[in-house]
């Protein structure tokens, strides 16, 4: 992992000294951890991708303005975060949570893992856009507290108390239904 951070830090400076191949290796190591995190975040594939694209543009745009080069991930998921919730505001400008709504899954014991997978979506439907953009950042991005607080720019004890109210909500969420 510290080979690969540092391959990262190589590839943001020669990248903010103008090579397009460099910058396009980025792409490809982190275009995946990012689209991913704006589905979660806007719920729908095709305003991830574009979101995908718009982040990767600010990024390449604004390279030379990042102040420390081993800050790239953090800096790169503030971007996207600021580009997603842009969208949430324009497409939904009286509230700040999130309205989709996941399919629904019984959840029962012994579920198979598309059910599993369909039922922790719905849970991360109940949880308020801050909640499961905390629990998006920690447990699917794996972030530590000190990037996510970065990344959202509030304190780290709001990052934690944000994270274990969501923990709660979703631990009886998926907590197996007694029959």
């Amino acid at each position: 992992m510290i080979f690969r951070e540092v391959e990262d830090r190589d590839l943001v400076i020669k990248a903010a000294e103008g090579s397009v191949d460099a910058f396009n290796l980025l792409v490809s190591r982190h275009e995946k951890r990012v689209f991913n995190y704006l589905l979660r975040i806007v719920g729908q594939r095709e305003d991830a991708l574009d979101l995908t694209q718009d982040v990767f543009l600010k990024a390449y745009q604004n390279l030379t303005k990042l102040g420390d080069v081993e800050r790239f991930s953090p800096w790169l998921f503030r971007i996207a975060h600021n580009e997603a919730f842009s969208l949430l505001r324009r497409n939904r400008p009286d509230t700040a949570e999130l309205l989709f709504e996941p399919p629904t899954a019984d959840l029962r014991d012994g579920m198979f893992p598309v059910e599993m997978s369909l039922a922790v979506e719905r849970a991360l439907g109940r949880l308020t856009a801050e909640q499961r953009e905390a629990v998006v950042l920690k447990i699917f991005q794996g972030f530590k507290f000190e990037e996510m607080a970065e990344i959202l720019d509030v304190p780290l004890s709001t990052i934690k108390s944000r994270l274990y109210a969501a923990l709660d909500v979703l631990k009886g969420a998926l907590a197996p239904v007694k029959g």
